[in-house]
């Protein structure tokens, strides 16, 4: 891609809206080189941006999904420990097992599992990956640490081996929903977007992307909903991906336009907690499906 322009119309070739603001921090992320921290909150579309951009440069989207207790044997690597006894245990019947060569050959890159982050910087990679370290706030502050190497040199040093580097630099999206502040040295070393839900313009136009099919005052109607719901009270606001849901749950349900009966009856679909369907169900639900018939 030469210019931003050029970016937001690939991902809108891959249903993508991406407003221009977005759109230059990805730019610049490709031509610089570096991470690109994403946050916002749940639903506003920060994981499938990773997965359009890979689908833009045709290339793999590699992800890591984090958690309380993620390691590094589930996020970089880990040694095939029962291939490295089955390894000494031949050369010992061998005779003559020299502990130096011995250990160069156990701990070499055949006994090694790659796991994401690590399947991201590899070497033997013709073309970069995307590599998405997905929900980062999710993860223990420790963990963040041992990230700074990889987000600021692209390489990852294993103790037993050596030093791992890319030779092409992959595209990295982290991203977060701000359940807890990320550490700054983790933010320094990268470009920060901040997401916010959509407009209803934007969110219209997702729509009308996503679900191409749905009758068009059907998912302008929906889309207004969403927008007022997300003016209310509720303990989870609904994000960009319950709206594609309803509205494709709608069209299932051969609905040409939005009333009352329809909305209450896939109010679930949009809504994930029992205390925000009783909240809005009832006169709100009338009201805000009235509104928007207008």
């Amino acid at each position: 891609m030469q210019t931003v322009s050029e970016l937001q119309a690939r991902l809108a070739e891959q249903h993508y809206v991406a407003d221009r603001s977005l759109a230059v921090s990805l730019f610049l992320a490709l031509k610089l080189h570096r991470p690109l921290f994403a946050e916002g909150e749940p639903g506003v579309g920060k994981t499938s941006l990773a997965a359009a951009m890979a689908a833009v440069l045709g290339t793999d989207l590699i992800r890591l999904q984090c958690y309380e207790g993620l390691d590094l044997s589930h996020a970089v690597y880990e040694w095939d420990h029962a291939r490295q006894i089955l390894e000494l245990r031949i050369l010992e019947a061998a005779g003559g097992v020299d502990r130096a060569s011995a250990r160069q050959e156990i701990y070499s890159e055949s006994f090694l599992i790659k796991r994401p982050l690590l399947q991201a910087i590899d070497p033997s990679r013709m073309r970069p990956a995307v590599l998405l370290i997905d929900e980062i706030d999710r993860a223990d502050e420790e963990f963040e640490g041992y990230l700074l190497e990889l987000l600021a040199e692209f390489q990852i040093t294993i103790p037993e081996f050596g030093t791992v580097r890319a030779a092409h630099p992959p595209l990295v999206i982290l991203t977060s929903n701000r359940t807890r502040e990320v550490h700054d040295a983790l933010k320094r070393r990268c470009l920060y977007q901040w997401i916010e839900y959509p407009d209803f313009d934007k969110e219209l136009a997702i729509v009308r992307q996503r679900v191409p099919h749905a009758p068009a005052r059907l998912a302008a109607q929906v889309t207004a909903v969403v927008q007022e719901l997300r003016r209310q009270e509720l303990y989870k606001l609904p994000g960009v991906s319950e709206t594609l849901d309803w509205v494709a749950a709608l069209v299932a349900l051969d609905r040409q336009t939005l009333d009352e009966a329809a909305a209450d009856d896939t109010l679930g679909v949009l809504l994930k907690s029992r205390e925000d369907i009783e909240a809005v169900r009832g006169a709100r639900l009338a009201e805000l499906v009235a509104h928007a018939a207008r």
